[in-house]
């Protein structure tokens, strides 16, 4: 979780920060732009190199430079100090995303992956509806420097918590030396039609509904007549659609084959999608109706994304960092492209939203069918 938190985190703070920088609210965008970028490459490196010298070693030094990060943001006096930190937060960041799916393949069975997946499936996708509520508390009660200071508790402890009880769950360490060797492992996945398979379906599922919540604030209070306060619930209630798939994951995993459970996600993506399209372009849009199919499809994203993960995994076990690594770049990547696409977009309707949904989940299917 501590991957993405200081991205949603900060987002309630970033009017004040701008403010007491005395900045335009579009350099001060970039706290949170430029954060997704170092998201998404940072992740290239975390698991080649973690391949090579351990899960821990490597974790440990990406604690480190997040750390780093959200101290030199506290007293930062210009808006250009404070993109520097944010960067460094997510270069050190984006390692627990990548070294958390990879510990998990090294320590379980094929099958005892998917379970183990979708239960950090179901804390992953908290965080985006959690973080914002909570970085609002936060700021409004003692400042948004208060923000990282909280977060650098958090992720300080955590630090010491992997320093104490962390055992190394590569076992098998192998060589990767250089920039050409870590490339050159990234061909040898996307070779085999099973990793492009599983690694396409997944990244569209994985980030999608970013595409809903870049939108969401100005879509059900502009659109649906909605106060600021409903729309976090609104939110809350969509994300809770991925944690009960997350949760079904799991509890299909070892009974049902994976591609058949991840594509039983992808048709529920599918429908939820194609419904939120007709109920906008009929005229029926409400925010029952809205919720309702968003809904749908997140259940689909909590089955489909243990599932393509856990098959993308499973691939190269003695490549477990090098496959998670890719498919978080991907992963942070279209999600990027997803929100840019709904913001440009943007008409106040919900056609953006639900054709970027239908395209996401559509490119999905036919990956899938590949697996």
């Amino acid at each position: 979780m501590t991957g993405t938190v200081a991205l949603h985190i900060f987002v309630p703070a970033l009017p004040a920060a701008a403010a007491e920088l005395g900045t335009s609210p579009a350099a001060a965008q970039l706290t949170i732009t430029l954060y997704l970028v170092g998201l998404a490459c940072g992740q290239l490196v975390y698991g080649p190199v973690s391949d090579r010298f351990g899960r821990r070693p490597v974790l440990i030094v990406g604690l480190g430079l997040y750390l780093a990060g959200l101290l030199l943001a506290i007293p930062a006096q210009s808006i250009g100090v404070l993109v520097a930190a944010r960067v460094l937060q997510s270069l050190g960041a984006c390692g627990s995303l990548v070294l958390g799916r990879a510990m998990v393949r090294d320590v379980s069975t094929s099958l005892d992956a998917t379970r183990k997946i979708a239960i950090l499936t179901m804390a992953m996708t908290l965080t985006p509806a959690l973080a914002p509520a909570l970085g609002g508390l936060i700021g409004d009660a003692f400042g948004w420097r208060a923000v990282f200071a909280a977060l650098a508790a958090v992720v300080g402890g955590l630090g010491v918590l992997v320093l104490v009880t962390l055992p190394e769950t590569n076992r098998r360490p192998v060589a990767l030396p250089g920039v050409g060797a870590i490339a050159a492992a990234y061909g040898r996945l996307l070779q085999v039609p099973t990793y492009r398979a599983y690694v396409v379906a997944g990244a569209c599922a994985g980030t999608s509904l970013y595409a809903f919540l870049a939108v969401a604030p100005f879509l059900l209070v502009e659109r649906l007549g909605r106060s600021p306060q409903e729309v976090g619930l609104d939110c809350l209630l969509v994300v809770a659609g991925m944690v009960v798939g997350s949760a079904l994951a799991g509890r299909l995993a070892g009974r049902v084959p994976i591609r058949r459970a991840a594509r039983w996600g992808n048709l529920l993506c599918l429908a939820g999608a194609a419904l939120l399209l007709a109920v906008d372009r009929t005229g029926h849009l409400s925010v029952a109706s809205l919720l309702a199919p968003l809904a749908l499809y997140a259940v689909g994203v909590g089955l489909l994304g243990p599932n393509a993960v856990a098959g993308l995994m499973n691939v190269d076990p003695f490549a477990a960092g090098a496959a998670s690594s890719l498919y978080g770049f991907l992963q942070m990547a279209l999600g990027a492209l997803f929100t840019l696409a709904v913001a440009a977009w943007s008409d106040g309707t919900a056609t953006p939203v639900a054709v970027t949904l239908l395209t996401a989940a559509l490119v999905a299917a036919v990956a899938l069918r590949r697996a």
